[in-house]
């Protein structure tokens, strides 16, 4: 006996910001995203700011700029695309307010309107010596 498999439908991401919350789109993120259709999640882990040889520049920024490249690498190499993505979480060695702006920045470039949920973890080291962010993220597969 063969089975056939059950008919998949599009997944559908839907960006939720109840009206009783703060609007934090400025700030790069959803309060909520509600992913449906059936579809495949992908976990993806931990991306940091070193480049293709391991290297770790010392600069915040630099090290934030290079974690959202290896970011999308990561989403296209699961084979999504950045408007899959339903959930960020970032980690942030010695953080302060003045990092936000750096931070946010790189959110709105790489996820333009379709802005995931998000945490924010401030953390007193990551895996290597010299790191200072990391994020990671969940997306829905079509």
């Amino acid at each position: 006996m063969t089975t056939e498999p059950a008919p998949t439908t599009a997944n559908v991401l839907t960006i939720v910001n109840p009206q009783s919350l703060f609007d934090p789109a400025a700030f790069g993120y959803s309060q909520a995203v509600i992913g449906s259709g059936g579809g495949r999640i992908a976990y993806i882990s931990g991306q940091g700011g070193a480049d293709s040889s391991g290297a770790l520049s010392p600069d915040f920024a630099t090290q934030v700029e290079q974690a959202y490249a290896n970011l999308r690498a990561a989403i296209e190499g699961v084979g999504a695309k950045p408007n899959q993505v339903i959930k960020l979480t970032v980690f942030v060695v010695d953080h302060d307010q003045s990092r936000l702006g750096d931070l946010t920045r790189h959110v709105v470039e790489t996820f333009q309107e379709a802005l995931p949920a998000q945490t924010l973890i401030p953390v007193s080291r990551l895996a290597l010596d010299g790191m200072l962010f990391e994020v990671e993220a969940v997306a829905m597969l079509d």
